[in-house]
């Protein structure tokens, strides 16, 4: 299998080879998705001998794999970006790429397609227009920067840019995407101007519109009206999805596949589902685009969790999910997969179809999560945690007042309902305080606020974000560990698969954080609290499946930060660990099978450590600030396994590509007297390890009152002209090493002498020097170096690190 790469010239038909690529490619899994033809398969079978008539069609099972796939449909790939996720990020377009995921929709139309992306690529849009928020842009002189330099919105700019009255051969001059493109998104356009026009529910009308890909939810909003009383009217005239198979051979030969899409654009279904009564049927709901906060863990889940279901007695199992990079996603992982949209809309037509025992939400992240309580009052039955203990502990006020209930320890909290109330809540506990959305993805307007600007700002943001539930304002615990524990209930009880420990304090999102099993400080009080608190939530929330809690301990208090009863980023790891398939067993509880005695603190018994490291993607993304915080910025993780956790961490900082420098020059500059004060320990370490300490001008001045010699003065980016320069050693190599750790309380990140600090970050990771941001990464970053310098990390099979006693 190989992949080649072309470029064409719009004006004329000359084109030129870019670059060939002899193996899988991103886009082999788009193909292999959107023909239904499996190249890597083929690819396999290929190199060990077989030849293309001798091997059958996986789909057809009657056809040869020498025919080439033809298609009776339209499949449009989406990249997801996360932008939003960073300050100062540039948000430009090029030949970097910058995208975080993709979706993959398929439909009878571009139109359609098009409008299905974007719903599963989950921006907060319902479509190309009628999204509430998308009023015409007045500004053209902006819009036409906005197409000469095009960022992750380009499409809604061109939309903007039609309705400001701009000629498609305008917007072609200055964007170069082709006019059929454009007059595409002109026809929609011109049908959401048609239905407001209309004003009432006219039935050709909104056919018309079902095909070119509006939702319920648009024409609702066209029409003045509500999404479910659109559905209603639509399904009384008649106006429903036709199910539609992918079978590589455009219907041109019979076939029955069990890999499915839902389109507008046909009258009949290619597969009927009977309505059996007596056979158990199931539906689970896969994560969607891998973005910031939902990746491969979730597609873990899903996977797992089919499995798990099938091994319980589950007769008959569908998948709806629209990645195409996914397991999940694979036709034969499932009895039938539905390559579609995971909106409220979409997946009561596919249990309308399908007439499922019940369905599953708990393994597709917060996307899955997040449609419990709607798919519930739309009659569809949840299998596991019902929907009213999900809203109990995704709602933040409820989960706070049932944590009072039952005597679990938490930080003072509040529910918000005006400015001034939480203001008064604020000075009364003290800033910081953490700001909290409900219902959200890795922490999505979740801010650590230290003064009233503040406040006020991040309590707008986080109203937008989660407009349908309550936002709480806690108090903030400064110098606070941080604990995580995955656990699986049956409602009466609880297995936990580990306790996990984060290496940086609180204050770091767990998808951000570096994360160890067993914990390696915790004392054993903290420990049976801990385990006693998991215990009582599961049991107060009546879990029935998957369970992550996250903990804060300080001073050897523990209290509760938040609990999620679905399946959480770390259940993979955690269950690499333990030897012990935590989504499997969920699969027993939400089926109300008991759990297995064996299973009950198999963690306890393992030999080694497990250490999970993130992976973050901030040379691709321009501009972006390594510092991190309470809203998730990670696009990736590895975990490493070792004999002693300096042995398991080694091997991770190597597996996430972290430059391990075992002498050099180690630039520390360091915002905050505390923080000072607990770095001096590890300077020294640096310094028996040989390395030459560089410093800027406030923290040299400290580090010579407190004895540390030989420190080189060196002097600000912002003052090229002052040498020896930060830049200049950078950019010569001449840097091994920097901590950076800017004072935390402060209202303004990048004014003055902080914005000279982000200066040093940005610079270092465009140079690839590792860059440690607090005290305790700069610990065990250094500690590591120490280790690695007397010992040889091990190498061994999995099986060696958790065998259990």
């Amino acid at each position: 299998e190989c992949n080649i790469q072309f470029g064409l010239d719009a004006e004329s038909d000359q084109y030129t080879a870019i670059e060939i690529n002899a193996r899988l490619s991103r886009s082999s899994a788009l193909a292999s998705k959107a023909t239904g033809y499996p190249l890597a398969y083929m690819a396999a079978k290929i190199g060990l001998g077989y030849t293309l008539p001798e091997l059958l069609n996986r789909i057809t099972k009657v056809t040869t794999a020498c025919f080439e796939p033809s298609l009776d449909y339209v499949v449009l790939k989406m990249p997801r970006w996360d932008f939003s996720k960073f300050e100062l990020v540039k948000r430009k377009l090029g030949s970097a790429m910058k995208s975080v995921g993709e979706v993959m929709a398929i439909g009878r139309n571009f139109e359609e397609v098009l409008q299905k992306a974007i719903r599963m690529s989950a921006i907060g849009k319902d479509g190309l227009v009628a999204n509430g928020n998308d009023l015409a842009e007045s500004d053209i002189e902006k819009i036409e920067q906005d197409l000469l330099q095009p960022n992750d919105e380009v499409i809604f700019t061109v939309v903007k840019a039609l309705k400001a009255g701009m000629s498609i051969e305008r917007i072609y001059s200055l964007s170069a995407i082709d006019p059929w493109f454009l007059s595409k998104i002109k026809n929609i356009v011109e049908m959401e101007e048609k239905l407001a026009r209309q004003g009432n529910f006219d039935a050709g009308m909104v056919s018309k519109a079902k095909k070119i890909g509006f939702s319920d939810r648009q024409i609702a909003r066209c029409l003045n009206s509500e999404e479910m009383q659109i559905r209603s009217l639509r399904e009384k005239a008649g106006i429903k999805p036709a199910v539609k198979q992918i079978d590589t051979l455009a219907a041109e030969w019979p076939a029955k596949t069990n890999y499915l899409y839902l389109t507008y654009g046909g009258n009949t279904d290619d597969v009927i589902v009977k309505d059996t009564k007596n056979k158990s049927r199931a539906v689970v709901l896969g994560a969607g685009p891998y973005r910031i906060g939902s990746s491969v863990e979730f597609d873990w889940g899903t996977v797992n969790m089919v499995w798990g279901l099938k091994e319980n007695g589950v007769k008959e199992i569908s998948v709806i999910n629209c990645n195409p990079e996914t397991v999940s996603t694979d036709y034969d992982i499932c009895d039938r997969l539905y390559f579609e949209e995971l909106t409220l809309e979409r997946v009561l037509d596919i249990c309308d179809k399908e007439h499922p025992s019940g369905i599953i939400t708990c393994v597709g992240g917060q996307t899955a999560n997040n449609l419990t309580p709607k798919l519930a009052r739309n009659g569809i039955r949840i299998i596991g945690t019902s929907s009213e203990d999900v809203d109990r502990a995704e709602d933040r006020a409820k989960f706070g007042q049932l944590l009072d209930s039952v005597g679990i320890k938490q930080p003072a909290w509040s529910k918000f309902t005006n400015l001034s109330e939480a203001k008064e809540f604020a000075d009364k506990v003290g800033y910081p305080v953490l700001v909290r959305p409900s219902y959200v993805l890795s922490g999505a307007a979740m801010k650590v606020v230290w003064g009233y600007q503040q406040l006020e700002r991040f309590l707008t943001d986080a109203t937008n974000v989660s407009p349908d539930y309550p936002v709480v304002i806690s108090k903030f615990l400064q110098d606070a560990a941080e604990v995580e524990v995955d656990a699986v209930c049956d409602g009466n009880q609880v297995i936990i698969g580990s306790i996990i420990e984060h290496i940086d304090n609180a204050g770091i999102h767990s998808g951000d954080a570096i994360m160890c099993i067993p914990p390696w400080r915790l004392d054993r009080n903290t420990i049976e609290t801990v385990t006693d608190y998991s215990v009582r939530i599961g049991k107060a929330l009546n879990v029935k499946g998957p369970l992550n809690i996250q903990y804060l301990v300080k001073d050897e208090q523990v209290s509760v930060i938040e609990a999620n009863v679905r399946a959480s980023r770390s259940m993979p790891f955690v269950s690499k660990f333990a030897g012990l398939n935590l989504i499997s067993l969920a699969a027993k509880a939400m089926l109300g099978k008991p759990l297995p005695a064996e299973a009950k603190d198999l963690w306890l018994k393992a030999q080694g450590f497990g250490i999970k490291v993130p992976q973050f993607s901030f040379m691709q993304l321009e501009g972006s600030d390594i510092v991190l915080g309470v809203e998730m910025q990670s696009t990736g993780e590895v975990a490493c396994f070792g004999n002693s956790f300096y042995d398991a961490l080694s091997k991770a900082y190597m597996a996430a590509n972290y430059s391990l420098p075992l002498s050099g020059s180690a630039l520390i500059t360091v915002g905050g007297q505390k923080n000072k004060e607990k770095l001096l320990p590890l300077i020294s370490m640096l310094t028996s390890m040989n390395f030459k300490i560089l410093a800027t001008e406030h923290t040299a001045e400290f580090l010579e009152n407190n004895e540390v010699k030989d420190v080189q003065l060196v002097h600000k980016i912002s003052e090229p002209d002052r040498k020896p320069n930060i830049s200049d050693l950078l950019s010569g190599r001449k840097i091994d090493l920097i901590i950076n750790i800017p004072a935390t309380s402060t209202l303004e990140k990048y004014v003055g002498m902080l914005y000279d600090e982000y200066l040093i970050r940005r610079k270092a990771v465009e140079t690839g020097v590792p860059t440690l941001t607090t005290v305790e990464s700069a610990s065990s970053f250094i500690k590591t170096l120490q280790w690695i310098r007397e010992n040889t990390p091990t190498i061994n099979p999995l099986g060696n690190y958790v065998k259990l006693d």
